[in-house]
């Protein structure tokens, strides 16, 4: 397991942008860079949903409701990820979780989540 921790949540107005950061404060080089990372978010009565990964090799993708507006990236150097979110909709108010998959054990770690919240 890794420990992840997200920050970066808020309140924003539409329209606005807000930077979501997931650092691995107790991870390596080594260890942190394999693994794929990956964004989710749970709104209010929602299931969770994925909302863009960035894999080992630096590939990404980014679900429907985001393209364009999101972008993921990670620094391996630093062992974080992160969720820059522009065009903000009231739809996108949700808790967002980074993730982390290690190919090599099979498990998937996940941090406590942080707010964003999207309106005036």
């Amino acid at each position: 397991q890794v420990l992840l921790v997200e920050s970066g949540g808020g309140l924003v107005q539409p329209g606005g942008s807000l930077r979501l950061s997931c650092a691995a404060p107790r991870a390596i080089f080594s260890t942190f860079a394999p693994l794929t990372m990956t964004w989710h978010r749970q709104g209010p009565g929602n299931e969770r949903e994925m909302v863009a990964s960035v894999t080992s090799d630096f590939s990404t993708t980014y679900a429907d409701s985001v393209k364009g507006r999101f972008t993921i990236s990670r620094d391996n150097s630093r062992k974080k990820m992160y969720l820059q979110m522009d065009s903000l909709k009231p739809e996108d108010t949700a808790v967002y979780y980074c993730a982390a998959f290690s190919r090599e054990s099979g498990t998937t770690s996940w941090g406590q989540g942080t707010q964003v919240t999207v309106g005036s």
